[in-house]
């Protein structure tokens, strides 16, 4: 007989455990033992350097994590180098447990398992232990030693040591604060063009800041050609990257304890730890100007350096009050409101730079009219004015004051030697114009940042044999009605399935597309063995259906969204339909699994074919005509205005018959198509080299990046030439100085004396001697007019597609008269 639901709970609730008390220190924590919170247990490593065990980060808030034993200055000042759950701490008697069944997990004192290494199933069958290495390296490893199934140096927080290997797919995040270990504002990470960068990163707001976003990898020292994307920091304090970065420790020599850390400021610092003064002291610093940090003072804020002291200070604009008192990165705010004011003026601030938020760049105005532009705008919050030559002016070299409106004042750096001035919009009162603009530093409260607070109390219970008899008693009957019911349930759904088949039928009629299962999928690709290909947006295999139709199925990558918005997009995307374009014919939705299933293409890509002898010239003028088709038709005839962002020829997929089909929207924008002045992206999108002006000048983003990206592919169908790569292309006072594959054409198209004469020099080896000098003429017009500076110089994608079949349509007139 069951008993009842209130009896169930109340014998729960009286459920009864005891747990004897001891503090403990291991060497090695064995299968089925656990880390208590309560005993203060500890894993040692072998040299005694590192300890892992729970630390305080606020008011019965713990984290499981890694630290230096026995350097800490004062009392409870752990020098922290990993933490399990720094987004999510656990409250009093929380365990560390090692299970029988080989995983080990990290569970609260409310039985809820908040972090876990997911290695049951590898361990099932062999003894495990855990273990803290000498190099500070947390490992579960099988008892043999033979195999790691899981370790921290795979999953670092803010902090690289020693021999850590970091990699593609391993990242650095700052600290919020010296005492809150959560996840911070910024990233260390490579980035898709294999580079080590670091990043600003909030919800609303993503950018770059070293190498600085303006250079290219090679102005600082870096190199895009290498596949392995991994970096490492040795014993001696030398640092190698496989991008070109390296650097060494002042105190360069095996000795001293090291790491790596980024610092919740931004900054990317080497630590060496003193035995003599028993501190960490800085050996190498990534960025020396502190203020070149972004985010560092928050929205309307401004970064002042010292370089006599090392330090910076922040401080709010004329107009401007501190947001919040203990987070400086929340920034200022106004003082006033732009909407209860009719009447401005402008306040101007010597040696002071905003960087990005411009609406464009207008150069050779004055400043009256650079004036009335950001009055005119009713989103200016001031504008930049400044005497510079224009990045891409390489051929005029034109001087002059360049104006940059600004709808947002952010990144913003006070330094004597910036030679632009910045206009402050304010509303015309003395109340603002006559006060002084010496910034006044903020007075950080440095309180506010110190604890985690969660309120939880746990009574320790006492040991009753008879209530816990009564307790599994009731959990056995319990779990005999739950098989019942199963076995109601499974005869039900057996019974039912064309019910199963009716739903996948409404799913298939809302969006047009066949809905696969992850089993489906999983088997089609041999359980994902079959990579054809791997982009930023995911990993693409070739598949075989159930229907014996062959398919691409792209694995898709950090895939946050849930299904009814996913299933929102993909209606979107199903409603393209042009010959040029790759076809969707399903997808699967399972969790957070999600991925597409397309069209296989024989032929692979562009980039694929583009080096070798597979295409004729004439197949490469179709493929440009067709790729400009399939362009056109996003950009002019869909239903929605669509941006694909990521022209390059890797995403220009061929079949059998070598007809182009445009591919990979991942990431792309979908608008509606009045809403072009009001195009915002949150971060730069698209591939190095393919990438229009506007994204790093984070000027307006229209469809022109997608005409631009065009241009650089069909310079490189003409010229073989990769835009990544170094061009010799014009002189500066006697030099050769290097340029890019437009400037390289451009100058061999001007030098030339003749149109055979540039068209020999710049083609592709690989077709030399078998092409039409017409089409070649033609072609590079056409990628020259499409990669202006200025957007609104450029041709649309209609006009394109216009310009290429009217040179074919004369072409053949000529040719039959």
């Amino acid at each position: 007989m069951a008993i009842s639901a209130f009896q169930f709970v109340l014998l729960l609730s009286l459920l009864q455990t005891w747990t004897p008390s001891s503090s403990t220190s291991f060497d090695v924590l064995e299968r089925g033992a656990s880390l208590s919170e309560k005993t203060n247990d500890r894993l040692i490593s072998p040299n005694g350097v590192f300890s892992a065990g729970f630390l305080s980060v606020g008011e019965n808030a713990f984290g499981f994590a890694i630290w230096y034993s026995n350097i800490n200055i004062l009392p409870n000042d752990h020098t922290v180098v990993w933490m399990a759950n720094r987004d999510e701490p656990v409250g009093r008697k929380s365990k560390l447990s090692l299970l029988k069944n080989g995983n080990l997990i990290l569970k609260d004192a409310g039985r809820k398992v908040l972090w876990s290494t997911a290695t049951a199933v590898a361990s099932s069958h062999s003894s495990v232990k855990l273990q803290l290495d000498d190099s500070g390296n947390l490992v579960l490893r099988t008892s043999d030693g033979e195999n790691t199934l899981w370790q921290s140096f795979d999953s670092p927080t803010d902090t690289i040591l020693p021999k850590q290997l970091f990699t593609k797919d391993t990242r650095l995040i700052s600290s919020r604060s010296k005492n809150n270990f959560s996840s911070g504002n910024y990233k260390l990470f490579f980035d898709n063009d294999n580079v080590l960068r670091l990043l600003y990163h909030v919800p609303q707001i993503s950018s770059l800041y070293w190498p600085p976003a303006w250079e290219w990898p090679y102005e600082a020292g870096r190199t895009t050609y290498n596949d392995t994307r991994t970096a490492v920091l040795d014993q001696s304090g030398y640092f190698i990257s496989s991008d070109g970065l390296e650097f060494s420790a002042a105190d360069l020599g095996v000795g001293p304890l090291r790491r790596l850390t980024l610092d919740l400021d931004g900054n990317l610092r080497l630590y060496s730890f003193e035995e003599k003064t028993k501190e960490w002291v800085v050996s190498w610093q990534a960025i020396l100007q502190l203020c070149t940090v972004h985010g560092i003072c928050g929205p309307n804020g401004v970064c002042t350096y010292a370089p006599s002291t090392g330090r910076r200070s922040c401080s709010c604009l004329p107009g401007y009050k501190v947001k919040n008192d203990s987070d400086w990165s929340s920034g200022c705010e106004p003082e006033f409101s732009f909407s209860n004011h009719t009447e401005y003026d402008f306040l101007n601030i010597t040696h002071l730079e905003f960087y990005g938020y411009d609406t464009g760049a207008f150069p050779n105005v004055t400043l009256q009219e650079c004036k009335e532009k950001c009055m005119n705008l009713s989103s200016c919050k001031g504008f930049q004015y400044k005497f510079n030559i224009a990045k891409f002016e390489i051929a005029e070299k034109k001087l002059g004051f360049t104006c940059y409106p600004k709808t947002s004042l952010f990144n913003g750096q006070h330094q004597p030697g910036f030679s632009g001035d910045i206009y402050l919009k304010l509303p015309k009162s003395n109340h603002f114009f006559n006060q002084t603009t010496t910034f006044k530093v903020l007075t950080l409260n440095c309180k506010g940042n110190i604890t985690q607070a969660i309120n939880r109390s746990y009574e320790e219970p006492r040991e009753n044999r008879k209530l816990n008899f009564l307790l599994w008693f009731a959990v056995t009957v319990g779990l005999v009605e739950m098989v019942c019911i199963f076995l109601v349930w499974f005869f039900l759904f057996m019974g039912n399935e064309d019910s199963v088949a009716i739903k996948q039928g409404y799913t298939l009629a809302a969006t047009g597309l066949k809905k696969f299962t992850y089993g489906e999928l999983k088997k089609a690709t041999k359980s994902f063995t079959r990579e054809i290909g791997r982009g930023a947006g995911g990993v693409v295999y070739r598949a075989l259906l159930s229907d014996q139709r062959v398919a691409a199925v792209k694995h898709l990558n950090d895939a946050k969204q849930g299904e009814a918005e996913f299933l929102t997009e993909l209606k979107t995307i199903e409603k393209l339909n042009h010959m040029n374009l790759i076809e969707m014919w399903g997808y699967c939705a399972e969790g957070k699994r999600r991925l597409l299933v397309y069209e296989y293409m024989e032929h692979g890509s562009l980039a694929d074919n583009l080096h070798s002898n597979s295409i004729s010239w004439d197949k490469r003028f179709e493929i440009a005509v067709g790729t400009a088709k399939g362009l056109a038709y996003l950009h002019d005839e869909c239903l929605e205005w669509v941006l694909h962002c990521d022209i390059k020829p890797q995403n220009i997929l061929l079949d059998s018959n070598y007809r182009p089909k445009v591919a990979d929207f991942g990431l792309s924008k979908l608008q509606s198509r009045g809403g072009l002045n009001d195009s915002s992206f949150s971060r730069i999108r698209g591939t190095r080299g393919y990438m229009a002006p506007e994204w790093v000048y984070n000027l307006p983003i229209t469809s022109k990046v997608d005409v631009y990206s065009y241009g650089i592919v069909l310079l490189e169908m003409v010229t073989g030439k990769s835009p990544a790569a170094a061009f010799h292309s014009y002189e500066k006072e006697g030099m050769k100085e290097h340029g890019t594959l437009v400037t390289w054409v451009r100058e061999k198209k001007n030098v030339a004396g003749s149109k055979e004469a540039w068209i020999k020099e710049t083609v592709d080896p690989m077709i030399a001697g078998n092409y039409d000098v017409n089409k070649i003429e033609i072609m590079v017009e056409v990628a020259l007019q499409c990669v202006e500076e200025d957007s609104k110089a450029r041709p649309s994608m209609s006009k394109v597609v216009e310009m290429l079949l009217s040179f074919e349509d004369d072409h053949d007139q000529s040719s039959y008269a």
